[in-house]
């Protein structure tokens, strides 16, 4: 690949969260158990609700979008990070900072729909229970995930093709743990006016629209839990949707203190290291958070842990026998 001014680029510099060789150990250490985490949790999520046949339903399919977008969201930038620790070194070729940029891009605006999604799916839930299953059939479920994949792709898209025609300086250092685009921006020696603004319109589109959409579900699911008389009602109601919300808040909480960071911090790895929370720890955190305050996820969880122990002992015996 060629940037706009002609010249060769091979490959840029990752400065990571921190340039101290005595805490490189305890960074790998420490990322290397929050992606295994992150992946073991997730796909746990995925395996539960498929071999369940209680959980084929619109919110557990959503949710094994999700836990699949939140594994490759995170498998962008981690393992590059740790191979870079384990191999003493920062480097990252041009082509593959640029497939990793698009692909985070992908999978951040993914998860961002999907939540979108989800909320969408409470409110027919709660708003109007007798319509659900006609509402959320298996055809518009899928339509609404293939359109969330179509619509981050192309933004995707959009965002790096406009880093692939920016000039860059001789300074390739990007001070951070991945290729992000508001930094590989900065980087840049010709005008990046159009760039900027199209960063501006993309964290509007990804952000303020979902945002807008599940802000405007919850209203009307307050409002139906409010018209709602019995306490246990109210209760049941808002139990099914309590563990999404918590999602939500933390996505755009950890998303939003990333770009504050960003935008008023002087320290550009003082950044970095606020963007461990929405990149890292977010998708980390969300199998916990379904799985402590759902009981159909935790007994599917507690069915599928059970059945790979029962089938331990029995292939031990087919092995004898054979």
């Amino acid at each position: 690949m060629e940037p706009g001014n002609g010249t060769q680029i091979s490959e840029f510099l990752l400065l990571g969260l921190s340039e101290e060789p005595e805490l490189q150990p305890i960074l790998f250490g420490l990322f290397l158990c929050m992606y295994l985490i992150t992946v073991l949790g997730n796909l746990l999520i995925i395996l539960a609700v498929n071999s369940d046949s209680h959980l084929h339903t619109p919110m557990y399919f959503f949710l094994s979008n999700l836990s699949f977008t939140d594994i490759c969201f995170t498998s962008t930038t981690i393992p590059k990070m740790l191979l870079n620790i384990q191999t003493q070194s920062k480097a990252i070729t041009y082509p593959g900072c640029i497939t990793q940029m698009y692909f985070f891009l992908l999978f951040g605006g993914l998860d961002d729909f999907i939540l979108t999604v989800m909320a969408y799916d409470r409110y027919v839930a709660i708003c109007h229970p007798l319509h659900y299953t006609v509402i959320m059939n298996p055809r518009l479920c899928v339509l609404l995930v293939l359109v969330s994949w179509v619509t981050s792709s192309l933004y995707s898209l959009l965002q790096t093709s406009m880093v692939l025609q920016v000039s860059f300086c001789a300074d390739l250092e990007i001070p951070h743990f991945f290729c992000e685009f508001n930094h590989m921006v900065q980087l840049a020696c010709s005008d990046t006016f159009l760039e900027n603004i199209m960063m501006y319109f993309g964290v509007g589109m990804l952000g303020g629209g979902p945002l807008a959409g599940i802000l405007y579900s919850y209203s009307k699911i307050v409002s139906s839990i409010r018209a709602i008389t019995s306490a246990q009602g109210k209760y049941k109601a808002f139990s099914t949707c309590a563990s999404h919300l918590s999602v939500v808040s933390l996505f755009y909480g950890t998303g939003l203190g990333m770009y504050l960071s960003s935008a008023g911090s002087h320290h550009s790895q003082s950044s970095a290291t606020a963007s461990v929370m929405y990149t890292v720890v977010t998708p980390m955190l969300n199998p916990f958070i379904y799985s402590l305050r759902n009981r159909d996820i935790k007994g599917a969880l507690r069915r599928l842990v059970g059945v790979a122990t029962m089938k331990g002992p029995i292939l031990l015996e087919l092995r004898k026998c054979l």
